[in-house]
């Protein structure tokens, strides 16, 4: 069996390990939220949309696992742009998911905190950061675990909804405003951007490429089965919701999974509204997690300040990164209302995936696992729901980037 590559962390995380970061990065809040809006967008069509969400998604993946698999370094696309395309398209990568994924590390803890204690979620939100980075500082191992648990909890959650949906009685009735009639395909696609975010989580496997073991072979395999299995979960949940209370119930709903536990088994509601409260810190861990690696990346190449490429002597892993993370992310939990960002932050994650499928498409023939065009589809997907988004999240995605090249300008005009 051939070594494992030189890292500058450590190789602790098996195929197993991995699935288990990628499902509690994909199985999580995403789902007891995104239904509602996809179904207000698209109506009974939410379905195909979320269809193409997973095509996109399983597109991406593919992408993702062999670029990984040939990189094996944190950083996850920051380092396969730079690698294909070029310094600048790295750190626009790397820009894009730092800026993208610390606007959801934010939204995940609020959405915690007002899932647990309304009145007070801003400072329940701004505690649970400062919990989950301290597990991130105790190492990777610990990481997993904690994810692992959360995602017991997520996934029995679920099947509260489902079991309560089908006691509930399902049936397929016409929406009573019409609106199956007047989706058009950007409805559709529109619905897809929302439910596309759901799985996003499988990249987080490819940002932590330095402690996988064996990853040539781990993160091939483990990126297609935790999609796989997202898939299923997200298939079912969303046909049961959609046949027990309709789709006028669900996009009018603030939380539409506890509306279809209610449909039928009423005294299961408060199980599922933990099940949401833990879903929301199990993507805040991995996001955490994700994000602090990228920026450990970035900071060892010198495109964010060299003092956050230090790694801790005993947890190995890229403690200072985590802890200016976490500053930055409850600043933002502290000041900033995230409901009219979530639009940005969604154009800048599909910028990301977006540069992920040019990376591949330049890869070379004997370095594939799958056909070229996988990645051409990816990327042309990636920039049609993108595209879809509203208006006001594709201006304010742009400005992101704009700013994002800026820097880049500047500091290349400074070395």
């Amino acid at each position: 069996m051939a070594s494992d590559p030189p890292s500058r962390l450590t190789r602790r995380l098996g195929t197993a390990d991995a699935v288990v970061v990628g499902l509690g990065a994909m199985v999580g809040a995403g789902v007891f939220a995104a239904i509602g809006p996809a179904a207000a967008a698209a109506g009974w069509w939410l379905l195909a949309g979320l269809v193409l969400a997973a095509a996109v998604a399983a597109a991406n993946a593919s992408s993702s696992a062999q670029l990984a698999a040939v990189h094996p370094e944190s950083g996850g696309t920051y380092v396969y742009g730079r690698e294909r395309l070029g310094e600048a398209w790295g750190f626009l990568a790397g820009w894009a998911f730092v800026v993208g994924k610390t606007a959801s590390c934010a939204a995940m803890a609020t959405t915690f905190g007002a899932y647990l204690w309304p009145g007070g979620a801003t400072w329940v939100g701004v505690a649970a950061v400062l919990v989950l980075t301290a597990v991130n500082l105790c190492g990777v191992s610990r990481t997993v675990v904690a994810t692992a648990v959360m995602l017991v909890v997520v996934l029995a959650s679920l099947g509260a909804v489902v079991v309560g949906g089908v006691v509930g009685g399902l049936s397929w009735p016409a929406t009573t405003d019409g609106r199956s009639a007047s989706v058009s395909v950007r409805d559709v696609l529109g619905s897809a951007g929302l439910l596309f975010f759901a799985f996003a989580g499988y990249a987080r496997i490819a940002t932590l490429g330095e402690e996988v073991r064996d990853p040539v072979r781990t993160i091939p395999r483990a990126v297609p089965i935790a999609l796989g299995l997202a898939t299923v979960v997200y298939a079912v949940v969303a046909v049961v919701a959609l046949a027990a209370v309709g789709p006028d119930v669900l996009a009018r709903s603030d939380a539409p999974l506890v509306d279809v536990v209610r449909h039928g088994l009423p005294a299961l509601e408060p199980f599922v509204v933990l099940g949401a409260a833990v879903a929301s810190l199990g993507v805040l861990l991995s996001l955490l997690a994700g994000v602090g690696r990228t920026a450990f990346a970035m900071a060892d190449r010198r495109d964010l300040p060299a003092a956050l490429a230090h790694v801790g002597a005993r947890s190995r892993v890229p403690d200072r990164a985590q802890v200016a993370l976490a500053a930055v992310v409850v600043a933002v939990v502290l000041t900033v209302d995230l409901r009219g960002s979530i639009g940005a932050s969604s154009f800048a994650v599909l910028a990301y995936y977006a540069i992920t499928n040019a990376s591949a498409w330049r890869m070379e023939p004997s370095e594939r696992r799958w056909p070229r065009w996988v990645s051409g589809v990816g990327a042309v997907g990636c920039v049609v729901v993108a595209l879809s988004l509203p208006a006001s999240g594709v201006a304010a995605g742009v400005v992101l980037l704009a700013v994002g090249g800026a820097v880049h300008a500047v500091r290349r005009r400074a070395v």
